[in-house]
Parts: structure tokens; sequence; C-alpha cells
């Protein structure tokens, strides 16, 4: 008897298998890979930079090791603050109603996909929280592939470094920020309508929205091959209720409106002052300080943020030790002055026009050694700046080109869908397997929107 599987079928499933085998052969642990990475950098700076002695490269290292720390930890912010305002219980209901709008498979992978990339352009961390919990709803509500609806939200995060979180943005627009490299080097800060709000931006993410939910829709697999959610093994987590009958001071105060309103107050009229009188605001504090605010008033009481709180904590061990390491890089190559070495490699292959471009396709690569935007931009920044300045190339597009290189990889690396995966209670290899179509649309989108828009 012939089969009746369809040749387009077997060759999506082939390619979705060879893919999840690659990434368990080749991806280790993202913390071994910053050690990795380290090693690397140190042997790179003792062989070719002009300063790599011993002590230059340890001293380096040790500088660069703290000198992040304020960084590391404001990124962190940004992913905690974003968990924990999505967590609001009117934030769930509100995805729960969303959700019911979609009646298809395919319409209901459009919505979330749609829903992430909206997310995630304004908060990173909050984008990679609600396609966790969108894709857990629509598996709750319909006979959906879990792999696949989660897929489709993780791949709406494809924007997230085109945002207004943007960890390399965000940087570049704060004054004095240990990551503000093109300050360091040029003494200009670069506001978001020189990265975030331009043409070479904003144009491929538009594009990038139209089509995937195409592609998204061709990669759904057929029903009778669908793994469904398992909520049994997977369950929601719970939700804290106040306790009933008279409580002490110290339980009242902890279930009481009053703390939450004392801090909504105080910062809403924060906002208004700086509005008002012009007080500067702007930046990765913006960010996490207007997260937090809008967190703590939703939560309704000051327990139940907390609680918020600690959930998202258990998400950010990784990026914790990887920062620091990544700072040790960014010390070294400073000390060494290997950055100048690399720089003069772009310098030697590019024009004032294509340096953009080739700085895209190098931060497509480092992606999958560096997977944090800013420990990525500790390692790319110091050499595609001087290249920039040197050719007299866009520095801001060169500054998003390693941007859009970070995001788009981010969909082949396993260490952002960890965080994903977990909340949703699903392997991250399956879900790569899928995601691998949102990087390749991603790497012609982007890539060319660099080499025709800028």
């Amino acid at each position: 008897m012939k089969s009746t599987v369809a040749p387009s079928s077997v060759r999506k499933t082939r390619f979705t298998e060879a893919t999840i085998s690659l990434f368990e052969r080749t991806i280790p642990d993202p913390f071994v890979l910053a050690i990795l990475i380290t090693f690397i950098v140190a042997v790179l700076s003792a062989i070719f930079a002009p300063h790599g002695s011993l002590d230059k490269l340890v001293s380096g290292w040790y500088k660069g090791f703290f000198d992040i720390l304020t960084f590391a930890f404001q990124i962190t912010l940004v992913l905690v603050t974003g968990h924990a305002f999505a967590h609001a219980p009117v934030v769930q209901r509100v995805f729960k109603s969303l959700v019911a709008v979609a009646r298809t498979p395919v319409q209901a992978a459009t919505l979330t996909f749609v829903l992430v990339a909206i997310a995630s352009f304004c908060n990173w961390g909050l984008g990679l929280v609600v396609s966790a919990l969108l894709a857990r709803e629509v598996a709750k509500r319909m006979r959906v592939d879990f792999a696949w609806i989660v897929a489709a939200g993780f791949s709406g995060w494809v924007v997230w470094a085109s945002g207004i979180s943007s960890s390399i943005a965000l940087a570049q627009s704060t004054p004095g920020s240990a990551m503000n490299v093109v300050q360091k080097i040029t003494g200009e800060v670069l506001p978001f309508g020189a990265t975030v709000f331009t043409r070479f931006n904003l144009v491929p993410t538009i594009v990038m929205l139209l089509a995937m939910p195409l592609v998204l829709a061709w990669l759904k697999p057929r029903d009778e091959d669908a793994v469904l959610l398992d909520t049994g093994k997977h369950p929601d987590a719970p939700l804290r209720e106040k306790p009933e009958g008279k409580l002490s001071f110290a339980r009242w105060i902890e279930y009481s409106w009053l703390g939450t309103a004392f801090i909504g107050a105080t910062g809403i009229a924060l906002l208004v002052i700086a509005r008002t009188q012009h007080i500067a605001f702007s930046g990765v504090n913006a960010v996490i300080f207007v997260m937090f605010i809008a967190g703590v008033i939703l939560h309704g009481y000051p327990l139940a943020y907390a609680d918020a709180v600690k959930n998202a904590a258990k998400q950010t061990g990784s990026m914790m030790l990887q920062y620091p390491l990544y700072g040790g890089i960014m010390g070294m190559m400073d000390a060494t002055g290997l950055p100048n070495v690399i720089s003069h490699f772009f310098i030697a292959i590019s024009s004032a026009h294509t340096l953009p471009f080739w700085s895209y396709v190098c931060s497509l690569i480092v992606t999958f050694f560096i997977p944090s935007g800013g420990g990525h931009w500790a390692v790319q920044g110091p050499f595609v700046v001087p290249a920039a300045v040197a050719l007299h190339a866009s520095v801001p597009a060169t500054t998003m080109a390693v941007a859009m290189g970070e995001q788009v990889s981010n969909m082949m690396q396993p260490f952002w869908a960890a965080p994903v995966v977990a909340m949703a209670g699903i392997g991250v290899q399956r879900v790569l397997g899928f995601t691998v179509m949102t990087f390749a649309v991603g790497v012609l989108v982007y890539g060319a929107a660099l080499l025709l828009l800028v």
C-alpha cells in the first residue's frame, strides 16, 4: 500500500529531526560555553594582540569581570520585572481573552506570534514570558502540536533587539553606561531615533511580522502527528490566596493594598515630574522602573508581587553566572588591544556601505557562542565601532546590525529558549527544530535591509 504522506511533509520532518540532532550533539551548557569563549579570547589576545602579556590578560579580565556587574543586574531586572508583570492576575485574564479569539491552530499560532512580537518589542523579558504563557493557553483550548505553538511564540521574540528594551540600543542611549561603547569611542550617545526608530530597523521588523505567520502555517504538523500538552506532568503554577480570618499586623500588611498604593503613587508621581520638569528618564533604568511600578500595581498587594519576583528569579541563574565572564572577555580585549586587530580585518573587507552588513554576519556567528545581547556587545562592540569610525560608516546602523544578528541567531540558540520551554513545560530541542525556519527567514530579511536601506 502506498504512503499517503506528502513529500513536503516528509522533508519537513527530516529537516526538523536533523536540526534537533545537531543541537543535542554540538551545544554545551551556556555557562560552559562562556568559559570556552573566555579561553579562546585569551589565546587570540596572547597571539595577535599588541599587548597580549599575561599580566595584561589577567588584570584586564579581573577589571572587566566587575565593571559589568551594574549592567548585568540591570538586564537581569528587565527579565524579572517583565516576568512578574506577565504573571499578574489581570494580565493572565487578558491572555485568556486574547487566545479565545482564535478558532483554528493556524489562527492561534498567528495571534501568538504577533502578540509576542509586540510584547518583545516593548520589553524582551515580557516577550519571553508571554510566549510560554500564551502557548499554554492555546494548547489547553484546542488540539495543537505543543512544540509548534511554543515555537510560534518564541519566534515572536525575533524582534526583541530591534525594540525599545534592546540591551544594545539601551546601553548606547544611556550616558556613562559601562556598555556604551559608542560613547567611549566617539563621545556620542545614540538616541532611539538613530537606532530603533529608523527605516533600516523598522521595515525588516514589519516584514517579519507579515511573513512569519505564513511560514508557521506551512510548518504546522499534521493533526495525527501532533504532540499535545501534558497538563498532568506540567501543571500551572498555583496562585497565592489571601488567608481567611483574623490576621496579625505582619500578615495584614503583607496582604494589604496600602504598600502597593504607596509604591504606585510614588512611581506615577515620578513619571509625571520627569515629563513636566524634563528630568532625564530613559535607557535601561526607565524600562525597569516602568515594568516594576506596573507589576506592583497589577498584583494588588506586596506579597503577591514578591512571589512573582521569586518565581522570575529562578530563570536568571545562568545570566548571573555568564555576564561577569562576558565582562571579563571585554576587559581582556580592552587591555590587550585585540579589538583594534579585529577592526583592521573588517576595514579590509568592508566599505562604508557594507560594514553594517558584515557586522551583521559576524553577529550571527558570535551569538552562537555568546547568546546574551549585552555580553555579545561587550565582545563585538569594541571592534565594530572603531571600524565604523575608520570607514566613516554609519555608527548607528553598525550598532543595530549587531543587535539584529543577535535576535535572529537567538532562534537557533538554546540559551534563551531554555526559560521559555521551562515555563511552558516542553523539551528545547523540538522547539528549535521549528524555529530554525524563523532563523532562516530572519537572516534574509534583516540582511537585505542592511544592504538596501542603510
